[in-house]
């Protein structure tokens, strides 16, 4: 097919998918514990008959072990083609606080060319980029095509890496396309050379059999809340920077956006300043991070005068590309092991770990990749890093060393992922279908 070809039919098949997307948007796959199974089940299921719509010849459901089924598909190379591998996950973040959403999370909402709700952009956008992409070619696809769409990947990603190992056989190819990264901002192109690893786990301290009166008992009591805390600040310096032993700041060549796009897009408040030092780049993409995601803790609401018994917390550790996600777990732990105050009881539980990604040079996919994208958005894309995880690409680059890996996708970064109020512009999706259709003609007769 000709360029102009696939970007008319790119622009003929958007309203059927962004009609699809919204299907898949108002399905709660939250694959998170206590959350129920039938939604996940039931984003399987559609993301296996819109697969299937692509004219896929081969689809089917493969049960992953301790977690949801991989939607798998598969179509052979022609003579002498490559094969592509195209990856996107079809389960997402819990919701939060529904008073934050301006729309409902799980009812797709059109507005301003955007599409509001959860997993919109993180990362249905994905699945829907493979399938209208896939659906340009009528079922002659000019490269062997497989397909693999994850169901727990915001939770236990890593359970993936496992079936991966275990089935070589399926996963196999020559450029491997993730899609499930984005660009800066909505309309410059860019691909994800750099992912930050990242290890996470629960902190518990315990201090009283159980809570006692604070008129009574406060002063001398030892509260396990005050102890938690103490240990939690004691994580970084005054300026941000952490304290930790053997977590240095790295450094990233490339460039990341200018502080104040940096402060609007993540909403800094007026008067706040950044924390930690070094350039943007590499605070973001080449340093350690570490950040409280989660207190158990008597709510305001709820409080009641007490010296607390118990409180607990989980931390978030983002590694970069080339650290170690069990070596500086431990060393976040054995930390806060030393800085626990007053002799309280701490234990740790609920380890996850998963490593980052540093891109090779790029070969011949990289080259049709960046001569599609140019044509799609106007402009060639640039290399950039992101700060998030995608455990399952570092699995990928060892089993799979000769394969190009190839992350970008429509989450720019006003998308709102894992927060209220998340969006997929909708000409930034049709941008990134455009280019994926283009990059598998011009990848497969090269």
């Amino acid at each position: 097919m000709a360029p102009e070809e696939i970007e008319n039919a790119v622009r003929a098949g958007m309203p059927e998918a962004v009609e699809d997307l919204k299907r898949l948007v108002s399905i709660p796959s939250v694959a998170f514990p206590g959350h129920p199974a039938e939604p996940v089940h039931e984003a399987a299921d559609l993301a296996e008959a819109l697969l299937r719509s692509a004219g896929l010849p081969e689809v089917r459901q493969i049960p992953v072990e301790g977690s949801y089924p991989v939607v798998y598909a598969e179509s052979p190379a022609p003579p002498g083609a490559p094969t592509v591998l195209l990856y996107a996950h079809y389960d997402v973040q819990p919701p939060g606080d529904p008073d934050l959403w301006r729309t409902p999370p799980f009812e797709p909402t059109e507005i301003d060319g955007a599409l509001y709700g959860r997993g919109a952009a993180d990362d249905k956008s994905g699945v829907i980029t493979h399938v209208a992409a896939l659906r340009v070619f009528n079922g002659s696809f000019p490269v062997g095509i497989r397909v693999i769409l994850e169901g727990q990947e915001e939770y236990a990603g890593e359970r993936l890496e496992a079936f991966v190992e275990h089935n070589p056989e399926l996963i196999s190819a020559d450029a491997i396309v993730i899609a499930d990264a984005g660009n800066p901002r909505v309309g410059d192109p860019a691909v994800t050379t750099s992912l930050r690893g990242m290890a996470a786990f629960t902190v518990e301290v315990r201090t009283l059999a159980e809570s006692v009166h604070s008129g009574s008992f406060g002063g001398a009591a030892p509260d396990a809340l005050a102890a938690l805390m103490r240990m939690l600040t004691a994580l970084h310096d005054d300026n941000g920077d952490l304290r930790v032993p053997g977590l240095p700041r790295g450094s990233f060549r490339g460039q990341a956006a200018a502080e104040e796009d940096f402060r609007a897009t993540a909403g800094v408040l007026d008067g706040v300043s950044l924390v930690g030092s070094g350039s943007l780049a590499d605070r973001l993409w080449a340093s350690y991070a570490v950040t409280v995601t989660g207190l158990d803790v008597p709510t305001v609401s709820g409080a009641i005068n007490a010296v607390q018994a118990v409180a607990k917390a989980r931390v978030t550790i983002r590694i970069p590309p080339a650290g170690d996600p069990k070596t500086a777990l431990n060393d976040v732990v054995d930390y806060l092991r030393q800085v626990t105050p007053w002799g309280a009881q701490v234990t740790f539980a609920d380890y996850t770990m998963g490593s980052g990604y540093m891109a090779e040079s790029g070969g011949r996919a990289r080259a049709a990749l960046n001569a599609a994208m140019e044509r799609a958005f106007g402009q060639a894309p640039r290399d950039v890093g992101q700060g998030g995880s995608i455990p399952l690409v570092a699995t990928l680059m060892r089993q799979f060393p000769a394969a190009e890996i190839l992350l970008y996708g429509a989450e720019d970064d006003d998308a709102s992922i894992h927060a209220p109020n998340e969006r997929v512009n909708l000409e930034e999706l049709r941008r990134t279908v455009t280019a994926e259709a283009l990059f598998l003609a011009s990848y497969g007769e090269q």
